[in-house]
């Protein structure tokens, strides 16, 4: 575990590499990480060991990018996940043909927390998943998002993410109980 930005506003962003670094972490990031996917427009319901199995998981991933950014308090006030998309099945499976999976990088996660937006967290996130990338290895950046034209879709597109017009329906448990699909858009990027 390292430093790896440090901003003004007393968030540092630290880059986790063993699922060891993860455990000083997790009661945190498994709070940020159900706040932010129950709220709009996702509304998802996440329990704790299933939050948790997402940071652990990433960890096992090789060439895993795995940030947090984190307060001194031991807030984890936002986070960003990235892999290579041959780590993620569902997803390689659903972008065959579009992108070659071996030369492609998957963002898997992004979320901070609502206090925190609007602040540039999250486009430091990407940033610096961007800069964290091996060029020589990868080609492609990939990642979903809601299929609603929101400010996250803006934001990438600002980017230099392109839509690539292929969606993905998504299942999730809501915050009431029951389970629904999403629609999630594909966004790229050649490196």
């Amino acid at each position: 575990m390292y430093v790896v930005a440090e901003r003004d506003d007393q968030v540092s962003i630290i880059r986790l590499e063993t699922p060891a670094d993860a455990e000083a972490w997790m009661a945190a990031f498994v709070g940020a990480y159900q706040a932010i996917w129950s709220e709009p427009p996702y509304d998802e319901r996440f329990f704790p060991d299933e939050a948790a199995a997402v940071l652990r998981r990433s960890l096992e991933v090789a060439d895993n990018i795995t940030l947090l950014a984190v307060r001194p308090s031991g807030v984890v006030a936002g986070f960003g996940i990235a892999y290579p998309v041959k780590g993620k099945s569902d997803v390689a499976r659903d972008i065959r043909g579009l992108l070659p999976i071996e030369d492609t990088y998957y963002f898997a996660e992004l979320g901070v927390l609502e206090h925190w937006r609007v602040r540039g967290l999250g486009r430091q996130i990407i940033d610096l998943r961007l800069q964290l990338i091996d060029r020589h290895r990868w080609r492609h950046v990939l990642l979903r998002t809601s299929a609603v034209r929101n400010t996250s879709y803006e934001m990438y597109r600002k980017m230099g993410f392109e839509d690539t017009g292929v969606y993905m329906e998504v299942p999730a448990r809501r915050n009431d109980g029951s389970t629904r699909t999403d629609r999630r858009l594909f966004l790229s990027m050649v490196l």
